[in-house]
């Protein structure tokens, strides 16, 4: 789909850091439009794009190597303010005429930052002669600044952590302001995209509504467009934009796999059926999903064959509204968000093909013939769900906890039955009736159970079970990059078990996963 033309929007060059879309979401929440770009396809980005600043990310490469990644010239050529962080500022300095070296002393972690000299890139919270905490992550570091910079602060193991060329406004962190170990972090990004760049804070979910409905109507005219509705949020979204600007010209398509949560595929299909009077063709497929899992315990096996098994059922179903007299859908619309876009074309190559089984970022198989369209892929999922709530979708919908495309099959191990699905879905229910009592359920990011392919001898009452083990997860997160268990006290942890374990037959025992997760996927796999 053709982006949306953001006149006042800030690049950022991605060199490779597990933290770089951190970047983005701190300049968004100043109401700043930005995107991320991997340096390979920067120049092209940075001409496309004509952003009025640019920002360099992090990376695990060393300035040093021959080959390291290097900014484009272009973006030097422009005379626009350029932000460096870390790896950035390494590249940036080098480019530019001064020197980095490696063999010093190290920082991971959290470091201490004395200011030298004030400057608008900490205007308001930081002041000259002050020690401020932020979060460092570098071996290299610069021994030689380029002509035209000078030293705005230091810390024990980084004489230049802050430098800057103000006149050209070049301004570098050796530290990392977008994590949240940084505390004053976002407001030095926002200092450098209100301040330094000259934005203002016109990003607004009002304004991204109004465009893409003008764009979605642009695009397809009078075409019809079919949306594989999967009941989570991104593809609802997604609907009921796509349906806002082109009414009944959109059919949904909802295929029931048999491994939803209870009672949830009636609510989707009320919903969009009764509520929003969206057409929709609900597919009890459930049957088909589960004979062809039947015996099968590889959870990538499991995942690859729901995925074919979607496109199949998709594609018939398709098939039949094409047949129905009142012209072929020449467009198919997806819930693809941000991330899954910047995972397709990352750093490392972006493992497109892996991404999520109801999204396609990848592109679609030639024999359906469709144009993609998909209003979401400029957003991150909070941003997903602030639109939701400017579209009017009910807060209980639209703070649901995120769900996976292959459903219950992966927080199942194993091989999958009837029962056995059954069983976790009443122990899930509970566990998330638990947590809403609690009212804890918007402070957690995810929750659910998980039914281990363990079973185990276990006494009730007067009778010995060999049952099956309940484990429970519930993580914190932001935006899905990083999560830490949730630390329940053990009272509700004792109350929830009791319940789950008297209420499901087939379970004797419950425990609680307390992994935490670093950058990367946190579903149980």
């Amino acid at each position: 789909m053709t982006q949306i033309a953001h006149p006042d929007s800030i690049l950022i060059i991605d060199f490779g850091s597990q933290v770089t879309q951190l970047i983005a979401r701190r300049i968004r929440e100043a109401g700043v439009y930005c995107e991320i770009h991997p340096f390979q396809n920067a120049r092209d980005a940075f001409l496309k794009l004509q952003p009025k600043g640019v920002i360099f990310s992090g990376g695990p490469a060393s300035v040093t190597d021959d080959g390291s990644p290097r900014a484009p010239q272009d973006v030097f050529d422009a005379g626009i303010p350029i932000l460096g962080i870390c790896y950035g500022q390494q590249t940036l300095c080098t480019q530019l005429g001064g020197a980095v070296e490696g063999g010093h002393a190290a920082e991971f972690g959290r470091a201490d930052v004395e200011i030298k000299k004030a400057s608008p890139l900490f205007d308001g919270f930081w002041q000259a002669g002050g020690r401020y905490p932020v979060w460092m992550s570098h071996g290299d570091r610069v021994t030689k600044l380029p002509d035209g910079f000078e030293v705005i602060a230091t810390s024990e193991n980084a004489p230049f952590a802050i430098a800057a060329d103000e006149k050209r406004g070049y301004y570098t962190t050796m530290f990392h302001p977008e994590v949240v170990h940084t505390p004053d972090g976002g407001k030095l990004l926002s200092n450098f995209a209100h301040k330094i760049v000259g934005l203002k804070s016109d990003w607004t979910m009002a304004a991204y509504r109004a465009e893409m409905i003008r764009k979605i109507q642009e695009q397809v005219g009078s075409e019809r467009v079919i949306c594989g509705l999967s009941g989570g949020v991104d593809s609802s979204v997604a609907a009921v934009l796509i349906h806002e600007a082109i009414g009944d010209q959109l059919t949904c398509i909802y295929v029931d796999h048999g491994m939803m949560r209870m009672g949830e595929s009636e609510q989707v299909v009320g919903m969009f059926r009764d509520h929003y009077h969206i057409p929709l063709v609900h597919v009890d497929a459930s049957d088909l999903f589960l004979t062809e899992l039947a015996g099968v315990s590889d959870p990538e096996i499991k995942r690859k064959t729901i995925g074919r098994l979607f496109i199949e059922v998709f594609e018939a179903e398709a098939a039949k509204i094409a047949d129905d007299g009142k012209g072929a859908p020449k467009f198919l619309a997806q819930g693809t968000l941000y991330p899954d876009v910047i995972e397709s074309v990352s750093f490392s190559g972006g493992p497109s093909v892996t991404i999520k089984s109801h999204h396609n970022v990848g592109g679609l198989p030639e024999r359906m013939n469709m144009q993609l369209v998909e209003p979401l892929r400029e957003l991150f999922k909070d941003e997903v769900r602030a639109l939701g709530r400017e579209l009017g979708l009910p807060d209980s919908f639209i703070g649901r906890h995120p769900f996976p495309g292959p459903g219950l099959a992966i927080r199942c191990p194993g091989v999958i039955t009837r029962e056995k699905l059954d069983i976790l879905r009443k122990a899930d229910a509970i566990y998330l009736d638990e947590i809403r009592k609690a009212g804890l359920y918007d402070t957690i990011w995810q929750a659910f159970a998980v039914l281990l392919p363990v079973q185990t001898v276990g006494v009730m009452g007067d009778y010995r079970t060999y049952d099956f083990v309940c484990a429970l997860r519930a993580v914190t997160s932001v935006d899905g990059m990083t999560a830490d268990f949730y630390p329940y006290d053990m009272n509700f942890l004792g109350r929830t078990a009791t319940r789950i374990i008297n209420e499901v037959r087939g379970i004797n025992r419950v425990v609680y996963d307390v992994t935490s997760k670093p950058p990367g996927t946190i579903e149980w796999e």
